[in-house]
């Protein structure tokens, strides 16, 4: 990964996307989509993530991120890890599943072809967090994430997309997730 795709400053703003290993589509349940919410609070309560925007989409998430307190890297790091040992961890459990053992074959495969797995690969490695050093970029980013449902055609009005922030951004009335709003 190039120096380009790192976090540099912590207090400043990214953009990152990550997505599922063979942008396998998990997040089309509202199980696994609300591991992602629970873990994004608790980055916000206990480690010091700031959040300033964020959408789930089936298979990749977008996020406008920094923090004041800790290191931005960790943080998200740990993030990913523990989203992805209690998303398998639900896939495994979950009766209701009906693809669950291809998913679960999907990650063990991806798993393999990384020696830093134990036996799972859920998350794609590279992240690509791009800072935010203009106003244009921050607001180019921020349409992008809140238009991406609409692109995707799972709703007509950003606002009625329950997993991200664009409700904050459209309404008066709060999303799932505390965030800062982008003035």
């Amino acid at each position: 990964m190039g120096r380009k795709y790192k976090f540099h400053e912590n207090d400043s703003l990214y953009f990152v996307s990550f997505a599922t290993v063979n942008w396998v589509d998990v997040f089309t349940r509202r199980i696994y989509c609300d591991i992602i919410v629970d873990s994004l609070k608790y980055c916000i309560e206990k480690k010091g993530l700031e959040l300033y925007a964020w959408c789930i989409m089936s298979n990749h998430v977008h996020l406008i991120i920094s923090t004041e307190k800790g290191n931005l890297s960790d943080i998200f790091r740990d993030m990913k890890r523990h989203t992805s040992k209690a998303i398998l961890k639900a896939i495994e459990e979950n009766a209701q599943e009906s693809r669950r053992e291809w998913m679960l074959w999907m990650f063990k495969r991806a798993g393999q072809h990384n020696p830093n797995n134990e036996v799972y690969q859920f998350w794609q490695q590279n992240n690509h967090p791009i800072e935010l050093s203009t106003n244009e970029m921050m607001q180019q980013r921020l349409d992008y994430l809140h238009n991406n449902p609409v692109e995707s055609g799972c709703v007509e009005y950003p606002p009625e997309y329950l997993y991200s922030s664009a409700k904050d951004y459209y309404t008066d009335q709060p999303g799932l997730l505390p965030i800062i709003l982008i003035s």
